[in-house]
């Protein structure tokens, strides 16, 4: 963020002790600065209520002389989930509350989060969220202009069709399904589907309208709150794959700041996205009886029917990593087997 024009921005100290870590100083007779957050999803979701608890931290933290705007469904971006990415990235929107499926297509190293069968559980995630793969991932995302100040999440994702329940690859066969991005077409070109790649924004009609089959969705983060029970009938619970949230920051906002103000931001942030996983978990948690209430039929799977959509999605798997580079998909593997060793 630019600094406000002759503001002087200080951590507050009474009597030699900080006074609130988040609590800054602002000079009187400025007015405040409104900068303004894009987010491709409702504000029913998670990854919008995250958002929001960032605006209010940020709001105290500053003592009103910031205010940080939510924008939904990517509004500012004309409803495109990866423009609001590259506006941000350009210093166009100062910031993005977004996923790596989201971003993929212009960060293509940010697919190694969502390659089919990575992950087995939260354990494993959290890992690589917390340790030297996100690191590395964080330096990625600041050479497109995008300073990550804090992981999300939106959650392993699941499969619903409004045709039959799926429990084998044969079951998907010729089956239009939404996706979001390039890997996703084909693991369902593997799995023998008819991929369909839509922005979220459109895809609630589409599935409405039978423009496609189903669609594939974190239960928490998107399918309970964006109620696609209205419009599916069956879900699978099959975990193939993983989408953290990050909320970023322009470079350039980021390198207008003071190191105070940077500091506020980044606690905010993580504060925020703290809670924001936090909630997402206990949504999904809750969310298969939600869905059951509803009216859905849902389908667990077992680790021979796993194992069978595992094999069936290997080759992309393997292309995916050469394309994401297979240095950076290794550090992630050995996160991910300390965790398993330590079990």
């Amino acid at each position: 963020m630019a600094l406000f024009c002759n503001v002087k921005i200080g951590v507050l100290r009474a009597s030699g002790a900080v006074v609130g870590s988040l609590l800054l100083v602002v000079s009187t007779g400025v007015a405040a600065e409104t900068l303004r957050l894009s987010s491709e999803t409702s504000d029913a979701t998670s990854r919008n209520m995250g958002a929001a608890r960032f605006a209010q931290l940020v709001d105290t933290a500053t003592q009103g002389q910031t205010q940080v705007k939510v924008f939904a469904n990517a509004v500012l971006a004309g409803g495109d989930q990866l423009r609001q990415a590259e506006m941000v990235g350009r210093g166009d929107i100062d910031f993005v509350l977004s996923t790596a499926i989201s971003v993929t297509p212009l960060i293509p190293e940010m697919a190694v989060f969502s390659l089919p069968y990575l992950y087995r559980n939260y354990a494993e995630v959290d890992a690589t969220l917390q340790g030297e793969p996100a690191r590395r991932m964080e330096q990625i995302m600041a050479e497109h202009g995008l300073v990550v100040l804090g992981w999300g999440e939106s959650g392993f994702r699941e499969l619903t069709n409004s045709v039959k329940p799926v429990s084998s690859p044969a079951d998907l066969r010729g089956m239009k399904i939404r996706v979001a991005g390039p890997m996703f077409i084909d693991v369902m070109d593997e799995l023998g589907a008819n991929p369909q790649q839509i922005q979220w924004t459109e895809t609630f009609a589409a599935l409405q309208q039978g423009v496609v089959d189903g669609q594939e969705n974190p239960v928490g983060a998107v399918i309970v709150p964006q109620r696609i029970y209205e419009v599916q009938k069956y879900l699978t619970a099959w975990h193939y794959s993983y989408d953290p949230a990050f909320l970023a920051v322009s470079e350039e906002k980021w390198n207008a700041w003071s190191p105070e103000m940077q500091q506020t931001m980044r606690q905010a942030a993580q504060e925020a996205m703290a809670y924001q996983k936090s909630l997402t978990r206990e949504q999904t948690q809750s969310g298969y009886a939600t869905l059951e209430e509803h009216g859905m039929e849902i389908t667990q799977l077992d680790d021979a029917q796993l194992g069978a959509f595992q094999q069936a999605t290997r080759q992309t798997f393997d292309s995916w990593s050469q394309k994401v580079g297979p240095a950076l998909v290794d550090t992630f593997q050995q996160a991910i087997e300390e965790v398993r060793h330590a079990d």
